[in-house]
């Protein structure tokens, strides 16, 4: 029986879900790979796996997409790793790099600068983990996942981006979500939901796996 290809964020925000999935019979069925968000999309987007947790803008580029799963990765509030950092306050920032590990945070951005901040800004893709050091000055940027946690201690002016949409939306918002690119046998979707409800469950023992100085995960 050919195995459901998976692919999953490699974030800690994630691991409450990999630590049910890898413990959870299912991890038989399946061949499991990790990535950042971006790169798990494009795979679901070539037909390399079959099923992704991936930004939910990049269902934009799939011909045809199923969400999968009661889970996914979202806020209700402040989050503390999406945000754009900068060393002066957002009224200053003249330039934002994107991070190029996330289509959703990029464009979330996007749409808070201009419809809630009311910036204009001009907009540079990253290409590499060093865009980090050019936020200096009225450049700012959009850093997500693990890096976000380590830049809070680096960047004078923090803006959590899941906190701006809930003030200007008064609506939760969703990141990433369990994408599938055809559809998949039900029974496999049940099974699913289980292994991402287990992790969710045992978050103590996840966070003792997870040993992370520069933020408090629980």
């Amino acid at each position: 029986m050919k195995k459901i290809r998976v692919g999953a964020v490699s974030y800690l925000n994630t691991k409450p879900l990999l630590y049910g999935i890898k413990r959870h019979p299912i991890l038989k069925e399946i061949e499991l790979v990790e990535d950042y968000p971006s790169k798990i999309a494009q795979m679901l987007i070539d037909d390399e796996v079959d099923i992704g947790l991936i930004p939910v803008a990049a269902t934009l580029r799939l011909k045809e997409w199923y969400i999968d799963s009661d889970y996914c990765i979202g806020g209700n509030g402040p989050v503390a790793s999406v945000c754009i950092f900068s060393e002066v306050p957002i009224e200053e920032i003249e330039k934002v790099y994107l991070d190029y590990q996330s289509r959703t945070s990029v464009n979330l951005a996007k749409i808070l600068l201009k419809e809630y901040w009311k910036k204009d800004v001009v907009f540079v893709d990253a290409t590499g983990e060093d865009f980090r050091g050019q936020l200096k000055g009225t450049t700012a940027g959009v850093v997500i996942g693990d890096r976000a946690l380590q830049q809070r201690s680096q960047s004078k002016y923090i803006y959590d981006l899941s906190e701006a949409w809930r003030n200007h939306t008064g609506l939760p918002f969703v990141f990433a979500a369990w994408i599938a690119n055809k559809k998949l046998p039900e029974e496999f979707i049940a099974a699913f939901n289980e292994a991402n409800a287990l992790g969710l469950e045992k978050i103590d023992e996840v966070i003792s796996e997870n040993v992370f100085p520069d933020f408090d995960l629980r």
